[in-house]
């Protein structure tokens, strides 16, 4: 006899991932299809797609990727018919890619990085939100995450044109989750703090233990996995009455005060 009745399984599922050639895209990827999802994977990065691709269907998993620039709108609806009519559905729609570009405001760099910065990290994921809708509005248990950053809790010098994108994601999920709402479409959102992805590489292994030592209460960077399994959890089926909600995996970053 059961003694719960909400599943925790996505098993046969569909999940459409945007940046999954690598970091928290490619480890949200492997860990939904290892959970029983079908992966629809996107990325800019041809070679990384195919990688990531392959390693999923060495493993007897079900994915299939598509090289995307998320600025171009009409990409994106194509990839995510494609991906439904492949798939049979959508799902789930995990809004993961992302640059990062600091620039001071009177730089002369400032406008160009603003328009790129925005148009990939916030307007991207109207776009896939609106193409992915008529398939999720058709599933049992629809799913959308949002992944922002502890940049849109906070701030860091010359930051601007990513601190004010993720601001406006974690805006975006909470008007969302009231808009689709009464559909029973859940919109949640993750800020990761300081995780081990391409966009960190290039800090030297020193100063990021000494940041992880002064600013994190776990004292360390995250593996990505441990933000795809945050991401998960807004996706099981058991998660029906978790919407609008912003859940940092920062390691305690935006709670330390000291």
């Amino acid at each position: 006899m059961a003694l719960t009745k909400f599943s925790r399984s996505i098993e046969g599922k569909v999940a459409y991932i945007t940046g999954a050639a690598s970091g928290m895209g490619e480890a949200t990827a492997k860990l939904f299809a290892e959970q029983g999802a079908r992966v629809a994977l996107v990325d800019l990065n041809a070679e990384g797609l195919q990688r990531v691709v392959e390693e999923i269907e060495a493993a007897g998993l079900q994915a299939r990727g598509w090289v995307l620039d998320l600025s171009d709108a009409e990409e994106i609806k194509r990839t995510i018919n494609e991906a439904a009519a492949h798939f049979g559905g959508l799902d789930l729609l995990i809004n993961n890619a992302g640059i990062s570009i600091f620039t001071p405001i009177d730089g002369e760099e400032f406008e160009a990085a603003w328009a790129k910065t925005l148009d990939i990290l916030l307007t991207a994921h109207t776009r896939t939100i609106r193409a992915a809708l008529p398939y999720l509005r058709q599933a049992e248990d629809a799913r959308i995450v949002n992944i922002a950053s502890t940049e849109g809790l906070g701030a860091t010098k010359f930051g601007s044109p990513y601190t004010a994108a993720k601001t406006g994601v974690i805006g975006l999920t909470r008007s969302l989750a009231v808009e689709l709402g009464t559909e029973g479409i859940t919109v949640n959102c993750i800020c990761p703090g300081p995780i081990r992805t391409g966009m960190t590489e290039a800090i030297p292994e020193d100063q990021k233990q000494e940041y992880a030592r002064r600013r994190v209460a776990l004292k360390r960077y995250a593996d990505p996995e441990e933000v795809a399994h945050g991401t998960l959890n807004f996706c099981l089926p058991a998660s029906a009455f978790m919407t609008g909600a912003v859940l940092p995996v920062d390691g305690g970053l935006t709670i330390k005060n000291a």
